[in-house]
């Protein structure tokens, strides 16, 4: 696990609040609301790189070193790692940051993969301007 403080430079991809309709019977947040917004920030990272639709196909390496907690504020930075032909690797970090505080700590990683679209669905070029 990293032990920065600080996150990326720059702004964030999004940024959210944890919620309490986002909590699991502990009163943590949620692996899967924390991967839902993990995959909106790679997912708009992916639309304009490929000035268009895409859609995910994997998810790799995600690993959670910290838990989330209600009132937190979740702050995903997301970057392009490799662009194929139609595919798009992009790196996704969240933080987290209690929000009386200005400590920041990484909570989670992940690589996400995208691939652009055509109008009916099938995979095109991520260089190819869409009709």
């Amino acid at each position: 696990m990293s032990s920065e403080v600080c996150p990326p430079e720059g702004p964030p991809t999004i940024r959210v609040i944890a919620m309490p309709a986002d909590t699991n019977p502990a009163g943590d947040i949620f692996g899967g609301w924390l991967m839902s917004q993990m995959d909106l920030a790679a997912g708009t990272v992916a639309a304009r790189r490929s000035r268009g639709r895409s859609s995910t196909i994997a998810v790799d390496g995600m690993k959670l070193h910290r838990p989330v907690k209600v009132g937190d504020e979740v702050s995903l930075y997301a970057a392009i790692e490799k662009v194929g032909r139609s595919s798009m690797r992009i790196r996704v970090d969240a933080w987290r940051r209690e929000r009386h505080t200005e400590e920041s700590h990484l909570v989670t990683e992940a690589t996400f993969t995208f691939v652009a679209l055509d109008g009916d669905g099938r995979p095109r070029p991520v260089d190819e301007v869409p009709a």
